[in-house]
């Protein structure tokens, strides 16, 4: 069903990963990683994903996906432990962060809303966590998401290049019910 603006309607529900989502998602991020690779050229975003990558992500974290009917169609990794590129004195001092990993949206659905739907469960997960701000990185190039996350209320806080990787960091900063606070 294709809505007003040419998008297909579709019945996005988003809940935490299971092992049995562990192929699905693991070929959609691969897909995603093809897809930038044929748009941008080779880079750190062409790596592809394993199944053993994504169960370990399992036990580690918070894996949500987004499903249209059985299929997932874009999944997203959240964790406390700080990630090997994050250097935390370009973020606000918070008391409790959470690190979002590893967003995938299925190449074909992407600019239809998916991301930003799953993104506004994130913040959900993160109230209910309890954390007051979500951070992250993304690539300093085209192939990065940063305008993506600009967007959706994320603000950069900085760029660095970590190990050669350029990157630019962002945060959202929640109050005490979840809710997004303006800063700077």
């Amino acid at each position: 069903m294709v809505g007003g603006h040419g998008r297909r309607q579709m019945n996005q529900t988003v809940s935490a990963a299971v092992e049995a989502d562990i192929p699905a998602i693991a070929s959609l991020r691969s897909a995603v990683a093809e897809r930038l690779t044929s748009q941008y050229g080779r880079g750190h975003w062409s790596s592809g994903v394993t199944e053993q990558s994504v169960s370990r992500g399992l036990k580690s974290s918070l894996v949500l996906v987004s499903r249209d009917g059985s299929s997932i169609v874009a999944t997203v990794r959240l964790a406390t432990r700080k990630p090997w590129a994050i250097d935390p004195k370009y973020f606000s001092v918070i008391r409790q962060p959470l690190y979002l990993h590893d967003m995938a949206v299925d190449p074909r659905l992407q600019r239809q809303g998916v991301g930003r739907r799953l993104l506004e469960e994130v913040k959900t997960v993160a109230r209910a966590w309890p954390a007051n701000g979500i951070r992250l990185d993304s690539y300093d190039s085209p192939a990065g998401a940063g305008d993506f996350y600009a967007k959706c209320g994320f603000r950069e806080v900085g760029r660095v290049s970590y190990r050669s990787l350029p990157l630019i960091y962002y945060e959202l900063l929640l109050d005490e019910r979840g809710e997004a606070l303006k800063k700077g």
